[in-house]
């Protein structure tokens, strides 16, 4: 049995074969994460029902698994259906995550469609389809260098 928090083989298996500069994407239950796969990705579905499984806690995990050099998010609307007038709650519990795993660096924002572009590269070698429900949960994480 491992002794750490990620237990699951398939993303497991995705972070082992990766090495730096690998791209993770954490997605919410919105995202549309079979259409916008990397050529080199894996798809791990964890949606199991709404709000099982969360973004943070799949980055939990990862972080407690792999370094991490850069994060970004999906900006948000401010515009339209989906607009909001400030940050969205979750980035606070990423950002409080991201601390309390040492990472000394903040979230980037990436515009909506170049969000999407970015996940479509040969670096994106796997996304994790959460169930999560809050708008804008959207996540890309780029593996870093063990230091140790």
């Amino acid at each position: 049995m491992l002794k750490h928090t990620l237990l699951h083989p398939e993303i497991l298996h995705a972070i082992a074969r990766a090495g730096h500069h690998g791209r993770i994407l954490l997605a919410d239950g919105n995202y549309p994460a079979s259409t916008t796969l990397g050529p080199n990705a894996t798809l791990v579905s964890l949606n199991l029902s709404p709000g099982v499984v969360t973004v943070c806690q799949v980055l939990d995990a990862i972080l407690a698994t792999v370094p991490i050099e850069k994060a970004f998010v999906m900006d948000y609307e401010r515009t339209g259906p989906y607009a909001l007038s400030s940050d969205p709650p979750v980035w606070n519990d990423i950002r409080g995550l991201m601390k309390s795993h040492g990472l000394g660096f903040d979230l980037q924002l990436v515009e909506k469609w170049q969000f999407y572009k970015e996940v479509t590269v040969p670096a994106h070698i796997l996304t994790v389809q959460t169930a999560d429900t809050q708008i804008f949960a959207n996540l890309v994480l780029d593996i870093g260098v063990r230091m140790k």
